[in-house]
This record gives structure tokens, C-alpha cells and sequence, in this order.
């Protein structure tokens, strides 16, 4: 069956952004996963071709939706007049003159694998459309797992990109084609990758063998070329149904009881998205929304940074415990900071001249500040960067060039990234 989900999302700028259509329980007819990922999808024109993969690496892209404040967390300025340096107060770190806010403890203690960019420039959207891919929204440009997705492909009945957000935000594939949108799990998409009952593995697999034969014919009367990304969609979603391993690595009830209450109940998608990379998908991305703090920006930071601590801090140390934070890279930010001055509301309002990323893992260098802003936190001083510089590291970190290029709907072959500055000093 169809659900039309209506729980809206609203910020300031007074767009109300509605989950998307979510494909309920299996059919009668046997399996609709494959319905689920045609319906996220568009008609798009499908790649012409493909790089070689890069076999284990991964990312995770974590999102503070709203625009988080720079000076009330990784950006302090103590010495800045009370209007301008709010309620909190710094904490030393294990590294020696690197502090943040006070109510982060847990990630004071693991600075030396976190890597902190002040500074950061940009646009004043609400929107993860820069982050995902360098540019501003008004310009159409393929989201970074997607990117990967189209270059890399799955491996093992995996999807390459996931995206644990339920209402995927900004994440479009543009013309890496519709093949290449995230999965999107929920209950009902997690439900499908169950076989139906009285479906065999063999039979399943006498299903794909049929869908090859009728591809032939389809093909001939698809004149578009749109049924290419339809088609991925359906093999997909067959493989990831037959290998079982997808939805072994969405369920973290195999977690023990010691790991799930490191992270935490607030923070059940940090755990989710180890789980995924470490079953080998290439790209996870989740969401921590409530950072629109035009009023009552301490009260509500009171609440969020404390369950953002804990799951930052768990992320990094199980992918240090586990081996993979060499091959794992994370990042966490927002699509602006907020104002330096404090308003009469007791909030902070948008502020994309300065903000912040935090990263870790990869070959990166941590244990230190990249970036400054001035005495008032107003501005970068010195270096300045931009999304674009974060996301060439993060294309380096999967072995991927970000000049290398992608053929758009007209054919023209279009850079992954017109900026490809590495962030100084992060590798």
C-alpha cells in the first residue's frame, strides 16, 4: 500500500518541507522494494560511463539542519563582550590550547581525533544542497553519494548511498541519473528486504533472469533512455534482498547492550550508520535537526548538545575501537553558523560569513584547528573555505579526483567540483 506521510518540517524562511511518499508492507504480488526506490525516483538520463571503483572507503556525512552556532560550540571567544560570547564557557581538551563548549565533554576528551575548521564561508539557505555538492542551490549539480554512487557502484547487494534521514534534504543525483539516488530506508522500506513468503532464493533469482529478457524488448521502445535508472533500481533492489546483508546492517538490535547505550537512544543513527560502513556502503548520511535558534538559542543548545556530544564522541571511538578509522572519514556541520551578536530574543540569527565543520578519521590531521575567525567571530581571518574545499578531501579520501567529469543531460561534461582546494593541512 501507499502512505502519504504528512509531518511537515518549517524554519524561518517559511518553507515547509514534507517527508516524501514511503512504500508500506510487501504487496500481494510479492516484492515492492523495488517500487519504493521508483518511486523516490525521476526520469533522468542515465550515465555513459563508469570509473573504476575504490574498494574500502567510506563517509559519513552527519547534518545539523538549521544552521548551528560556531561561537557556542567549536568557536568560542570568552574575551568578547557578553553580547557577542553568550552564556557558555570553554573547556579544555586532551589537546593542549584547543577548547570548546562546556557541555561537550566527551568530545574535550577525544580532540586529538577530531580536526575543527573555523571559518568556514557560506550561502544563507536552508538547504544541504551546498554542503552535499559545492555549489549553491540554484545551481543543479549531482549531491556527493550520489557522485560516489555513479563512479563507485555497489558491491556485495549493498547500496552504495544511504541516506538516514527519512525525508532525504537536497539530495538529488541531478544527472547521474535516477539509479543513483539514496536509499531511503523506514519500517516499511526495511520490511521489504524480506523475501516474501513462498519466494525462494531460487526463484528470486529466476525473477532477475526474466527482467534481462524483457529489458531487451523494453529497451527498444525507450526512447529517453529514462528506464535505464528504473531498471537499476530493480536489480538493486533484487540483489539486496538475496545477499540479506542490507538488512543485517540496518538492524543494531545485534548490538550489545554496552555499545547501544554508548550512543544512546537519541542517537540510534550514529549507530546505524557504523553499522552500514562497516558492512562496506560508501556513503551514509544522517541528520540532527533544531538548530534554527532565532530565540532561545542557550535554552535549546542546553538540551541538543549534550546528545550531539554523546553521539559524536561514540561514532569516533567505535571506529577507532574497531579498526576503521583509517578508512572511515566523518564530518559534521551545518549550512551556516549563526550571528555573533546575540538578538534581543535571546537568540542567534543566520550567519553564513562564518561557521564551522568537524572531521575525523580518513588520513586526516586531527588534534588541531584549521581556520580562525576574528575576536568577535564575525569573520575568517586569513584562510578562508568553503564546502567545495571540504568535499575535495572527502572525494580524495574515497580516491577520487574532483576534477574529473560527469556528462550532464546535454552531454556537456560538467567538473565534480569547480573549486578543488584542499582544505591546508588536513592531509
Amino acid at each position: 500500500m501507499l502512505t502519504f506521510l504528512g509531518r511537515q518540517r518549517r524554519f524561518c524562511d517559511g518553507i515547509t518541507r514534507r517527508d516524501l511518499l514511503k512504500v508500506g508492507a510487501l504487496s500481494v504480488g510479492g516484492l515492492t522494494l523495488a517500487d519504493l526506490l521508483k518511486i523516490e525516483a525521476q526520469a533522468a538520463i542515465a550515465p555513459t560511463s563508469v570509473t573504476p571503483p575504490t574498494p574500502g572507503k567510506s563517509v559519513i556525512m552527519v547534518f545539523l539542519h538549521g544552521g548551528p552556532s560556531h561561537l557556542d560550540m567549536y568557536d568560542m571567544k570568552p574575551a568578547a563582550p557578553v553580547e557577542f560570547r553568550g552564556e557558555f564557557r570553554p573547556i579544555r581538551s586532551d589537546v593542549p590550547g584547543m577548547e570548546i563548549c562546556e557541555l561537550m565533554p566527551r568530545q574535550a576528551q577525544i580532540m586529538d581525533r577530531l580536526a575543527i575548521l573555523r571559518g568556514l564561508h557560506f550561502v544563507e539557505e536552508h538547504s544541504a544542497h551546498s554542503l552535499w555538492t559545492g555549489y549553491p542551490e540554484r545551481i543543479n549539480r549531482p549531491a556527493f553519494g550520489s557522485v560516489v554512487s555513479y563512479l563507485k557502484g555497489e558491491q556485495d547487494g549493498l547500496p552504495p548511498y544511504v541516506s538516514l534521514m527519512n525525508q532525504p534534504l537536497s539530495e538529488d543525483p541531478a544527472y547521474c541519473g535516477t539509479a543513483h539516488r539514496p536509499y531511503t530506508p523506514s519500517a516499511a522500506g526495511l520490511a521489504n528486504l524480506e523475501l516474501v513468503s513462498g519466494v525462494s532464493l531460487d526463484r528470486l533469482n529466476d525473477r532477475k533472469a526474466l527482467l534481462g529478457h524483457l529489458d531487451t524488448i523494453r529497451r527498444d521502445i525507450d526512447y529517453r533512455g529514462a528506464l535505464a535508472g528504473v531498471d537499476a533500481y530493480t536489480v538493486r533492489a533484487l540483489d539486496m534482498v538475496a545477499s540479506g546483508k542490507a538488512r543485517a546492517a540496518f538492524n543494531i538490535s545485534h548490538e550489545t547492550p554496552e555499545v547501544r547505550e554508548r550512543y544512546g537512544k537519541d542517537n540510534e543513527d550514529f549507530l546505524r550508520a557504523r553499522r552500514l560502513v562497516e558492512a562496506g556502503i560508501s556513503v551514509v548520511t544522517l541528520v540532527v535537526g533544531g538548530w534554527d535558534t532565532h530565540g532561545n538559542n542557550f535554552g535549546a543548545l542546553r538540551a541538543m548538545l549534550p546528545k550531539l556530544d554523546q553521539g559524536v564522541s561514540a561514532l569516533v571511538t567505535d571506529l577507532q575501537e574497531r579498526g576503521l578509522s583509517r578508512d572511515v572519514a566523518v564530518v559534521v556541520w551545518g549550512e551556516f553558523g549563526r550571528t555573533p551578536r546575540v538578538n534581543p530574543a535571546a537568540g542567534r540569527d543566520h550567519w553564513p560569513r562564518a561557521g564551522f565543520a568537524v572531521m575525523s578519521g580518513g588520513n586526516f590531521k586531527t588534534g588541531q584547528y584549521i581556520g580562525e575567525t576574528d575576536a568577535k567571530g564575525e569573520s575568517p581571518r586569513g584562510l578562508s573555505m568553503t564546502s567545495a574545499h571540504v568535499l575535495t578531501n572527502l572525494y580524495g579520501h574515497l580516491g577520487i579526483d574532483p576534477g574529473v567529469t560527469i556528462a550532464d543531460n546535454n552531454g556537456r561534461p560538467m567538473y565534480l567540483l569547480d573549486e578543488r582546494d584542499p582544505v591546508p593541512g588536513l592531509v
